[in-house]
């Protein structure tokens, strides 16, 4: 079973990220993922890099994944610290 934490780690073997959150239940999963490298990225190409992040393991590993893809300034305006 998946858990949270290997979701996580696959993302952030797999690119950038100044902060990165995980939640779920070993099927469906959430995340927060705030990476410079979503700059100047529609909501789609942002989604695109994570799953190129996370490669095979979308289709096998994991059922579903819910993200919110944030810049470091979105994140910011959110107040939010950016310690991951």
């Amino acid at each position: 079973m998946v858990l949270p934490d290997d979701v996580r780690r696959y993302i952030a073997q797999g690119m950038p990220c100044e902060h990165l959150e995980v939640t779920g239940d070993g099927q469906h999963f959430e995340a927060l993922i705030v990476s410079a490298a979503f700059e100047g990225k529609s909501r789609v190409a942002r989604h695109q890099v994570v799953y190129a992040a996370l490669g095979d393991r979308m289709r096998q590993e994991i059922h579903a994944l819910s993200m919110q893809t944030l810049t470091p300034a979105q994140f910011a305006e959110l107040g939010r610290s950016s310690a991951s």
